[in-house]
C-alpha cells in the first residue's frame, strides 16, 4: 500500500509561479482536431503550461479517444507516444498544485490510458490524493473511489477511510434535515450532487428509506438531463437499494429508451440496454431488439456480453410467455455467440485481447467463448510479459480454467522479469496457483523467486494483501518464514485490527476467515514455527451456529451411510474437528474394520495444542480403542474442482491434509461419481460406500 510521504507546505510555494492568463492556451487546446495536434501544442507550450492547462490537456485527449469505436481506439499509441511523456513529466511536477477536481480527474484518465497502478505517476496522484481525502467533496470521493476500484485496491484500507468520510458526509446531511427540512425539500442538491450521493449511498449499502427516497425525487427531476453512463449509475444504485416506484422507473425508462434511439456507439447501446433490462418490464423490446442487431459488427467482446447478460436477464424475466418472446431473445443468443468467437479469431496482439477479457464475467461469456479464449490465450502466450503477466494471472484465477501451458508460461515470465515486477502484482500472480492447485516445473525456483522479491517490502505491503499472500501460498504447501514471522507479530495484528474497523462487513469477515484458515495451516503443517493458535473465540462464534443441521440430499446420504454401517448409531453427521474443519459425515472401524457405535465407548474432552494465546477451551472428541480408525466423509460439489477438468482444487486439497494430520481417513465422494448413471440406483450408491469404507464389492 502506498505510504503518506511526509507533506511540506514551504512559503515559496505561495509564489508559485503562473502565466498572466492561461485561457488563451486553452482555448488553443479546444481548437485541435486530433491527438497530434494536442502533442505539437504541448512540445510548443511546455515551458509555460501551468497545472490547469496540463489537466485540460489530458481532458482533450481522452475527449478524442472516447468518440472512437473500440475498433479505432488507440490508447496505447497515446500512452507510447514521445510527447506524452512530455506531459507525464509535467504532470508529475505539478501534481500537489493542482485543484481536487483536475487531480481525481487526471488519475482517472491516466488509468484509461492503461498507465499501470504502480507507476510513479499514479503513485504519486493517489497519494496527493489521499492527503486531501478530508477535503474531497462527495463528487470528487465518489470518482477517486472508483479509480481506486479500477486498480483492484477494494480491500485497501484507503477505500475503507473514503466510505468513512462518505458516511460522515451523509450523517451532517441527515442531521440537517432533522434540524431542518429545507436543505433537501428546497432541491439544493445539484443533479450531479444527487447522482454523487445516491451511488454513495449504493457503497455504503445503506438502508436510510428516508433518505433514499428524498435523493431518488430530485434524481426524478433532473432524469432528462444525466448522460447514458449516469442514467446507468442510478439504475444500478436504486435497484441495490432496494428502491420501489412506478413512477420513477416508467420515467427513467423512457429516458433510456430516449437516449437509445438516437445512439450511434456499441458501447453506450450496451449501457443503455443493460439499464433497460435492470428495470421492471415483462419483455424484451423490439426497439430494443433492432438497435442491438444493427450495431453487433461493431462491439467488442464487452459489450457482446453486456448483451448477452441482459438478454438473458429478459429471459428469466419472460419465462412465463415462452411462446410469444422467447425464440426472438434465443436468436439473439445465437447471434451473440457467433459475433463473440468471430472477434475472437480476429486477435492477433495479447495486449489488445486482454484489455477487452479483463473485465469479462457471467454465465454467457463463461458458456459460450471461455474455452475459445484459453485457446486465443494459448496462441498469443509468448507475448506475455512482465507488463501483463499479473492481469493474465488473475484472470485465469477468475475463470476457475486450470491451463498447464499458461501457467507455466507464467512462472517462466516471473523467473525471468521478476526485477520488473511490482510487489503489488506477486498476489494477482500467485492466485490462481493456489486456487486450481497446481505446481509448475519449477516449482520451488518459482515460489521462492516470489517470496524473495517480497521480503524487503513485507513492513510496507498493506497488511490485507500480506493475509492473503499467507494464505495463498499455505494453500500450495508453501511457508516463507520471514512473511509469517511477520503476519503473527503482535504489532502487525494489532495495525490489521484497525483497518479491519474501516472495511464493510463482508469482507472484514473474509479477511477474519482468511487469518484463521492461515493460523491453521500454520498449526497443523509447520509446528516446528512455534507460532500459537489463537482462533478458539472466533471459532466458537462462527461454526457452532450451523453444525447440526441437514439439507434434503444429506439426510438421504445419512441414511444410507448409517444403513452400510449397521445403525444411526454408527455415523456422526455434521463434526466439528480439532482446529474447526466441518466434516460433512464421520464413522469409527475398530482394527477388525467393524463400525464402532458412538454409544460404546466414551467420549473424553479432546483438546487442541496447549498454547499461550490460546482460550483451550475443548473440543468434544472421541478416544479411540487401539488399532481404531475414524473415517471423515467429505462430499465434493463443482466448487471444489476445475472448471474444465476433474482436478481438485487447492482448498479442497488442503482440508484433506489437515483432515488426514489429525488423524482421520479422508474419503472424498465427487458429485460427478455420485450424480453418474453408474450410481443412478441406491444400491449401486450402496456398493459404492462399501468399497470406500471397506474395501469391498457388492454385499
Amino acid at each position: 500500500m502506498l505510504r503518506l510521504r511526509a507533506v511540506c507546505l514551504f512559503p515559496w510555494r505561495l509564489f508559485h509561479f503562473r502565466p498572466f492568463s492561461c485561457e488563451p492556451l486553452i482555448s488553443q487546446m479546444d481548437k485541435c482536431t486530433d491527438e497530434e495536434q494536442v502533442f505539437d501544442f504541448i512540445e510548443k507550450n511546455k515551458a509555460i503550461l501551468s497545472e490547469k492547462q496540463v489537466g485540460c490537456a489530458f481532458n482533450v485527449l481522452w475527449q478524442f479517444q472516447k468518440q472512437k469505436t473500440s475498433l479505432l481506439k488507440s490508447v496505447e499509441c497515446i500512452r507510447d507516444h514521445p510527447q506524452f511523456l512530455t506531459l507525464y513529466n509535467l504532470t508529475t511536477s505539478k501534481v500537489e498544485f493542482m485543484n481536487d477536481d483536475t487531480l481525481v480527474n487526471v488519475l482517472y484518465i491516466t488509468q484509461q490510458f492503461a498507465v499501470e497502478a504502480h507507476d510513479p505517476l499514479v503513485e504519486a496522484l493517489v497519494t496527493e490524493a489521499w492527503r486531501r481525502l478530508e477535503r474531497f467533496d462527495i463528487h470528487v470521493l465518489s470518482k477517486f473511489s472508483t479509480c481506486l476500484a479500477d486498480q483492484h485496491l477494494h480491500v485497501s484500507p484507503l477505500m475503507g477511510k473514503i466510505a468513512d468520510i462518505v458516511n460522515r458526509k451523509l450523517e451532517n446531511i441527515r442531521d440537517l434535515r432533522l434540524e431542518s427540512s429545507i436543505l433537501l425539500m428546497s432541491a439544493e442538491l445539484t443533479s450531479q450532487q444527487a447522482l454523487a450521493v445516491i451511488v454513495a449511498l449504493e457503497e455504503m449499502e445503506s438502508r436510510n428509506s428516508r433518505l433514499i427516497k428524498k435523493i431518488a425525487s430530485i434524481l426524478h427531476k433532473h432524469l432528462d438531463d444525466y448522460k447514458p453512463i449516469e442514467l446507468l449509475k442510478i439504475t444500478q444504485a436504486l435497484i441495490f437499494l432496494h428502491y420501489r416506484s412506478k413512477e420513477l422507473f416508467v420515467k427513467l425508462r423512457e429516458a433510456l429508451l430516449s437516449h437509445l434511439k438516437i445512439s450511434v456507439k456499441s458501447s453506450e447501446i450496451s449501457l443503455l440496454v443493460y439499464a433497460i433490462s435492470m428495470l421492471p418490464s415483462p419483455h424484451l423490446d423490439e426497439v430494443v431488439i433492432s438497435r442491438i442487431e444493427a450495431v453487433l459488427p461493431q462491439c467488442d467482446l464487452n459489450d457482446l456480453n453486456s448483451f448477452a447478460t441482459s438478454v438473458l436477464r429478459w429471459i428469466q424475466y419472460d419465462y412465463m410467455y415462452l411462446e410469444s418472446t422467447t425464440g426472438k431473445q434465443l436468436k439473439l443468443l445465437q447471434k451473440l455467440d457467433h459475433y463473440g468467437h468471430q472477434r475472437l479469431q480476429k486477435f492477433n496482439n495479447l495486449n489488445r485481447l486482454w484489455e477487452e477479457l479483463k473485465s469479462l464475467k457471467g454465465d454467457w461469456f463463461v458458456e459460450s467463448l471461455l474455452e475459445e479464449t484459453i485457446a486465443t490465450l494459448q496462441c498469443l502466450m509468448d507475448e506475455i510479459n512482465y507488463v501483463n503477466v499479473a492481469g493474465i494471472s488473475s484472470f485465469i484465477a477468475r475463470m476457475n480454467y486450470l491451463d498447464t501451458l499458461i501457467l507455466d508460461r507464467i512462472a517462466s515470465v516471473v523467473l525471468q522479469q521478476i526485477e520488473k515486477i511490482h510487489p503489488f502484482a506477486v498476489l494477482a500472480i500467485i492466485l490462481p496457483f493456489s486456487i486450481l492447485n497446481y505446481d509448475p516445473p519449477q516449482r520451488d525456483e518459482f515460489f521462492g523467486t516470489c517470496v524473495q522479491h517480497l521480503n524487503s517490502y513485507l513492513t510496507v505491503l498493506d497488511p490485507l494483501m500480506l493475509v492473503f499472500l499467507g494464505f495463498s501460498f499455505a494453500t500450495l504447501q508453501y511457508f516463507p518464514e520471514d512473511l509469517l514471522k511477520t503476519i503473527f507479530n503482535i504489532k502487525f495484528l494489532d495495525r490489521l485490527d484497525s483497518q479491519l474497523e474501516l472495511l464493510c462487513s463482508s469482507l472484514n469477515m473474509r479477511v477474519q476467515f482468511r487469518l484463521m484458515e492461515l493460523n491453521r495451516a500454520v498449526c497443523l503443517e509447520c509446528p516446528e514455527y512455534q507460532i500459537p493458535w489463537f482462533h478458539d473465540r472466533f471459532c466458537q462464534q462462527h461454526y457452532n451456529k450451523d453444525i447440526g443441521s441437514m439439507n434434503g440430499v444429506q439426510q438421504h446420504v445419512y441414511k444410507m451411510l448409517a444403513e452400510v454401517l449397521g445403525g444411526i448409531n454408527c455415523v456422526k453427521a455434521s463434526v466439528l474437528t480439532p482446529y474447526y474443519h466441518t466434516v460433512d459425515f464421520e464413522c469409527i472401524l475398530d482394527k477388525r474394520k467393524k463400525p464402532l457405535p458412538y454409544g460404546n465407548h466414551n467420549t473424553t474432552l479432546g483438546k487442541l495444542p496447549a498454547s499461550h494465546w490460546e482460550s483451550n477451551t475443548p473440543i468434544v472428541r472421541s478416544r479411540l480403542p487401539p488399532g481404531a480408525e475414524r473415517i471423515a466423509f467429505d462430499f465434493l460439489d463443482l466448487r471444489a474442482f476445475c472448471r474444465n477438468i476433474p482436478h481438485l482444487k487447492g482448498k479442497s486439497a488442503m482440508k484433506k491434509r489437515h483432515l488426514e494430520i489429525l488423524g482421520y481417513r479422508v474419503i472424498q465422494i465427487p458429485h460427478f461419481e455420485w450424480n453418474s448413471m453408474a450410481l443412478s440406483t441406491k444400491e449401486a450408491r450402496m456398493d459404492y460406500l462399501r468399497e470406500r469404507i471397506f474395501g469391498e464389492g457388492k454385499s
